[in-house]
């Protein structure tokens, strides 16, 4: 049997604690052993009128607007996670119904407030039926919402933890 002396031990025990903490979690909670996996960075919108649809997504949904490359007025980017972006692009979008299972989703705190603020706002939601002011309820206890910007494309809103 191996003898450690006391003094070894109190030299060892915090580097094994560290590796445990730090090396631990990337090792059971890593999606894959692929090295070149790739990791979603940005969604893209086309919008047609860029200054209603920024003023969207800034007012409406809340989200905060970031720094893009292109020093122009054709883009704007929003902070939607960390390292996250939606894109939104001025464009010739083609005029087309947008179905609700292609939707973005966002989650907030609480629902019953983020409602307060679309009604104070007199922005249109409901469930995914189509039913105005409609809380939907997910099988496993998440309610949602839905309602579209400018351009059509819909949005989910949930209090998903």
């Amino acid at each position: 049997m191996m003898n450690i002396s006391r003094s070894a031990l109190i030299k060892i025990v915090p580097l094994a604690t560290l590796l445990i903490v730090f090396a631990l979690p990337d090792l059971c909670f890593s999606q894959s052993n692929n090295a070149n996996q790739p990791v979603f960075n940005h969604a893209a919108l086309c919008a047609k009128n860029l200054r209603k649809t920024a003023d969207f997504y800034s007012t409406v949904i809340q989200l905060q607007k970031i720094h893009h490359p292109f020093n122009d007025t054709l883009h704007v980017w929003f902070k939607i996670g960390e390292g996250l972006a939606l894109h939104v692009i001025q464009g010739n979008c083609p005029d087309t119904v947008h179905n609700i299972s292609v939707h973005l989703c966002f989650s907030v705190p609480s629902l019953d407030a983020f409602m307060k603020h679309l009604d104070a706002l007199n922005v249109k939601y409901g469930g995914w039926n189509g039913e105005t002011k409609k809380v939907q309820l997910r099988p496993d206890g998440v309610h949602q919402i839905y309602l579209q910007d400018p351009d059509g494309f819909w949005i989910e809103i949930n209090d998903a933890k």
